[in-house]
């Protein structure tokens, strides 16, 4: 047996306990996470900064702030998340008690990305917990002094057995694959994500599938471009450019380019200094493998502001391309990386053309002051997210869902989503051995007045108060007892 189907067999054995499903025991476990981001945010930051260049507090910002919100959150909800929930009636179960249920699913999978290494793998885990699951944790091998901080930290605070880590490469993914799980959770690319659903397929389970895509940022030509700029340039720049919802190209007149460019470079110099190299708050490309693929874009573009870079140091300044044609290399896949393309559209007509002829992204972004424009965007476009005005906080709102749609991916999660998406919502319906009367139009023999009462009592959705649902308990007391009394009159 190997070293992943032992830790699947015990994280089974485990969730049979049924300990997990215990609401004190989940908050007891995603308090002790908690703990975890308080107590180690040292040894949290030091991974961090070997695997990608991130700076103490931008670790905090971007990895571990969140996190600790969505966990306060689910201890705080858990038990609303949890009850039972009523639902509408119609007047045929007026009498019964009709609720969904949420329950835990089982034994769940979850298969992290390395470009935010803690909070992509860690906020499904709090779903997850919450859900009352078991989860194994299987960090990207990619920011691998990240992916050996987790396998030794989370055990020293939650439950090692319903909650195991494994690392390793491809063949430990593989293997994991291979075993059979109750929902998989996998966030990266959509090639991958592809050969993650064939696997669940093999045993018919669910996936939740976190994936990326080119996501367009337009540029409306009477907004505020100098703002505008200074919020996309935080947007693409933020951890290198490898963010999932990063803007990946903007789209604008022609007659704003030139403008756009320099706005750019101005607030590249404000956030990164002259020299990003040396600032603290810019990042590294992850190794030099993702480098050269991203060095590889640049090729048949016109560089306009950076493109200074180190092989050694997997260091690519904030490069922005200008004049960029839809054929070009950097155009033909997500970028991820801090090449920021400009691609010149005549308008907002041809804007919305140019992204639905294109795969569904991740997130799109619009910056308009005219509400007419942003309203067409939304009503013409499809994205798993889209944001005015702004870049990337949409994935800070607990609220939102967040997830893709076609090729950016499947499923949601986020707060209460990820309670659910992680959940079985049972439908119950519980009825009591009484009024068997008013049953007597479903029995054959079947008739057209039977028809005629089902019809009434089946299509009429009730949303009553206390009174009405006692007067029409009563009119339903009465019809059973007539349509009873004409039964009886039929035997004699």
């Amino acid at each position: 047996m190997s070293r992943e189907e032992q830790a699947v067999a015990r994280a089974r054995k485990a969730f049979e306990t049924g300990r997990s499903k215990s609401l004190d025991y989940r908050i007891y476990q995603l308090k002790n996470l908690q703990r975890l981001f308080t107590e180690k945010q040292k040894e949290i930051a030091d991974a961090i900064k070997k695997d990608l260049n991130k700076s103490e507090v931008g670790t905090q910002l971007y990895e571990t702030l969140g996190l600790e919100g969505e966990i306060s959150q689910a201890i705080k909800k858990l038990k609303d998340w949890a009850a039972p929930r009523p639902v509408q009636k119609n007047v045929m179960t007026i009498a019964d008690t009709v609720y969904i249920q949420p329950q835990p699913l089982g034994v769940v999978l979850i298969i992290g990305a390395w470009n935010y290494p803690w909070a992509v793998t860690i906020q499904p885990l709090i779903g997850a917990i919450a859900a009352g699951n078991a989860a194994v944790v299987k960090p990207s091998e990619v920011s691998a002094h990240t992916a050996k901080a987790m396998e030794q930290l989370l055990p020293l605070y939650i439950d090692k057995e319903l909650y195991p880590v494994i690392t390793g490469g491809v063949a430990e993914t593989q293997e994991l694959l291979r075993q059979r799980f109750d929902h998989i959770f996998y966030t990266g690319n959509s090639m991958v994500g592809k050969l993650i659903m064939e696997a669940a397929a093999k045993h018919l389970t669910p996936v939740t599938l976190e994936l990326g895509g080119k996501s367009p940022c337009y540029i409306d030509k009477n907004c505020d471009i100098s703002i505008a700029c200074r919020r996309v340039t935080w947007g693409k720049y933020t951890n290198c450019g490898q963010t999932c919802i990063a803007p990946d190209y903007i789209l604008c007149d022609p007659s704003i380019q030139d403008r756009v460019i320099e706005e750019v470079k101005k607030s590249i110099k404000e956030f990164y200094t002259d020299d990003p190299k040396t600032c603290p708050d810019y990042g590294r490309i992850i190794n030099q493998r993702h480098f050269k693929r991203i060095m590889a874009m640049v090729e048949d573009s016109t560089v306009a502001v950076g493109g200074d870079n180190d092989e050694s140091d997997c260091y690519l300044a904030p490069t922005v391309l200008r004049d960029v044609k839809p054929e070009a290399k950097v155009m033909q896949e997500e970028i991820f990386g801090p090449l920021l393309p400009i691609v010149s559209v005549s308008g907002l007509d041809e804007a919305i053309q140019f992204i639905n002829k294109r795969e569904k992204p991740l997130a799109l972004y619009i910056f308009s002051q005219d509400k007419k424009v942003i309203q067409r965007m939304t009503d013409e476009t499809s994205s798993g997210g889209l944001l005015a005005n702004d870049c990337l906080v949409h994935y800070s709102v607990s609220s939102l869902p967040f997830g893709g749609v076609g090729n950016s991916g499947m499923g949601c999660y986020h707060g209460k989503f990820s309670f659910d998406q992680l959940s079985h919502l049972r439908g119950c319906l519980i009825k009591q051995l009484e009024m068997e009367g008013v049953n007597s139009m479903r029995y054959p023999p079947h008739t057209l007045k039977k028809l005629g009462w089902a019809r009434f009592f089946i299509l009429k959705n009730v949303d009553l108060g206390w009174i009405g649902r006692m007067a029409l308990l009563a009119v339903m007391a009465v019809v059973a007892a007539v349509v009873l009394q004409v039964i009886i009159m039929k035997i004699l």
